[in-house]
């Protein structure tokens, strides 16, 4: 297993190196940086020029590319032939963990993403244990009692969760308990924020605000997988090995969680491996309607304001991870199924 971690993570070098350059490439016709630094009033075309030349932002993508990779300890170009000029801004590149300064706030962005990282996560463990939790106990209740006034209830309500769209559930909720549960002087959730300032940043306070967000991201998800994992837990028990297993009067407890559960619960295991890189950098739309401080309102943040190499680092941290993932999710492979051999 150790030869196949490490022979994947090599394999995954060239995958980022081609990751890292398409989407820096991309960047350059995202938006213009300097647009928003002059707050409301433009920038002069002499100053514009002049910041241009102090960010490096004149130099060919290219260049660019390779200084914000490997720093630019090593270069001295001359593009315009009034004379070699280092590039400015002494970088030692991603590749040595220097992966920039915000064009915004002026701060390192490992500091900018590694504020926000915290938050996230704890919004999303918690969500990501519902999810599996709450996805498998439905789904296998779903699958044993399928066709019965249960199962098609279930059905109903997962078709009903997965069909709304995760702006409109958010709303829906914060209006429901946020809104009419206060008008009719009942106790209510808040709505936006970590915590009320007033307050101050207790546990209590900051549990009470992921209620909402918490709910909104789980309901969807639930709804969406619990669907699979029937549907899977409907094919595996009707494998003859299953029934061969009843046949030896296996108790029926076990022949479910023991022998079925585990094969059924292959496809489960690939949707959340590619759904946790994901919902660890962020869920941007959920984040921004309560304002909550995660990677996900970071993301849009920083969005609107073309800064390029903040976003370049959340786009390759979730590169990292979903690779990282990829690997996890094989080796969970190989422990549910004795079949699936990892060398």
């Amino acid at each position: 297993m150790f030869n196949y971690i490490v022979r994947r993570l090599l394999q995954a070098v060239p995958q980022l190196f081609v990751i890292s350059l398409v989407l820096f490439t991309l960047m350059q016709s995202f938006g213009d940086p300097l647009a928003s630094m002059g707050a409301r009033t433009p920038a002069r075309p002499e100053d514009r020029k002049r910041l241009e030349r102090q960010l490096g932002l004149d130099e060919p993508v290219i260049f660019q590319y390779a200084v914000w990779l490997v720093g630019n300890d090593w270069m001295k170009i001359d593009l315009d032939g009034d004379g070699v000029r280092e590039t400015p801004g002494r970088r030692k590149g991603v590749l040595r963990g220097d992966w920039g300064t915000s064009l915004v706030t002026k701060t390192p962005v490992t500091r900018v993403i590694g504020d926000r990282i915290p938050n996230t996560l704890l919004l999303m463990i918690p969500v990501e244990i519902i999810i599996i939790v709450l996805s498998l106990v439905i789904g296998v209740y779903s699958a044993l009692r399928r066709y019965t006034l249960a199962d098609n209830v279930i059905t109903t309500l997962s078709f009903v969760g997965y069909s709304m769209p995760v702006f409109w559930l958010a709303l829906m909720l914060m209006y429901v308990f946020g809104v009419y549960l206060k008008r009719w002087g009942l106790p209510y959730l808040p709505t936006v924020g970590m915590y009320d300032p007033q307050l101050g940043k207790t546990a209590q306070q900051v549990a009470l605000h992921m209620v909402l967000p918490v709910l909104t991201l789980s309901i969807i998800s639930v709804a969406a997988y619990g669907r699979y994992v029937r549907s899977s837990m409907l094919e595996v028990l009707g494998q003859d090995y299953i029934r061969a297993v009843r046949a030896k009067g296996v108790q029926p407890f076990a022949v479910t969680f023991r022998h079925a559960l585990k094969n059924a619960s292959l496809p489960f295991v690939t949707l959340i491996g590619l759904d946790v890189p994901f919902l660890l950098a962020g869920a941007v739309v959920t984040e921004s309607i309560f304002a909550w401080p995660g990677t996900g309102r970071l993301f849009i943040d920083h969005t609107e304001r073309a800064d390029f190499p903040v976003l370049m680092g959340i786009l390759m941290m979730i590169s990292v991870l979903v690779v990282v993932f990829q690997i996890v999710t094989d080796i969970t492979y190989s422990f549910l199924d004795p079949r699936i051999r990892i060398d």
